[in-house]
């Protein structure tokens, strides 16, 4: 890999776009995608309105989760992250914008495909800094508990998906079968891989720099999470490897969709095609704004 990047000479790009700043442009297109997805969650918009603190604590969770989660795994305070004031003031004023902007200004520019497309991008970019310093972090407190980086690191990159049923009691609702760890979403499955991928290369078993493992995952990730963005698809790349791997290894039946239908009455309908979470949420509540009118 470094041999490839040498001849490219991509070498220097990637050690330039490890050291380039989150703060504040790619933090605020994290915040933003991450306050559009709370605000397609069913029940979010009557809780802005019947609750405002508990809406914006809902939003910080989903803003700044995998710190808290990550802290509390680590023995720091889970309140530590809250310290820097300009992070806080930044999440809090998208988060104003998202659900109180008068005529849903600027929840329909940020929400406009184009654009989603390009701050889902950039928060993919912010999503690979937190796994490698998840890992990173505790490589320094436990220098060879691999298991720990790689959970660490998992954390961090899942964000809020992983206390997702917490953040959810926050606005009065119990779903607990979208726990991720049950379901996990392409970017949950995706940190993990990530993580043991950082792991290795902290460990020194992956003979590849961290800034050329930073630049190359990142282009993986930011290009996958827009390509499913722009297809509405809510699948993952990593199924059919998935499935093989877990049926040699578990004996998972292999596709398990074909063997339910496998089992269906004959005659039966075909089921419609699976609509993601935020494709149903925005048809509900838009199906809600017309009955008002």
């Amino acid at each position: 890999m470094e041999n490839v990047l040498a001849v490219l000479n991509l070498g220097d790009l990637a050690q330039a776009f490890s050291k380039m700043g989150m703060f504040p442009v790619f933090d605020l297109a994290y915040y933003i995608v991450s306050i559009l997805y709370l605000k397609y969650e069913p029940g979010s918009v009557e809780v802005s309105r019947r609750s405002p603190v508990a809406s914006w604590l809902c939003a910080m969770l989903y803003c700044f989760g995998s710190y808290i989660l990550a802290d509390i795994m680590l023995g720091s305070s889970p309140v530590d992250y809250f310290q820097y004031n300009s992070h806080i003031l930044l999440a809090s004023a998208v988060w104003y914008l998202v659900f109180y902007c008068p005529l849903n200004l600027f929840y329909k520019c940020v929400a406009f495909l184009p654009v989603k497309l390009v701050l889902v991008a950039l928060k993919e970019v912010v999503r690979t800094r937190k796994i490698a310093a998840g890992v990173h972090h505790a490589h320094h407190a436990y220098h060879h508990g691999y298991f720990i980086m790689v959970i660490v690191g998992y954390v961090k990159g899942s964000g809020v998906a992983l206390i997702s049923n917490f953040e959810q009691l926050l606005r009065g609702v119990w779903r607990p079968e979208t726990n991720e760890v049950l379901n996990m979403s392409f970017p949950t499955k995706a940190s993990l891989y990530g993580a043991i991928l950082f792991t290795l290369q902290e460990a020194h078993w992956l003979p590849v720099s961290k800034s050329t493992l930073i630049l190359v995952f990142t282009l993986f990730m930011a290009t996958t999470k827009v390509v499913m963005t722009a297809w509405h698809s809510h699948g993952s790349p990593f199924s059919l490897i998935e499935s093989w791997t877990c049926h040699l290894l578990f004996g998972s039946p292999l596709g398990g969709g074909e063997e339910d239908n496998h089992h269906s009455p004959a005659g039966a309908a075909p089921p419609s095609p699976v609509k993601t979470k935020e494709e149903l949420s925005e048809g509900a509540r838009k199906r809600r704004a017309k009955k008002a009118e």
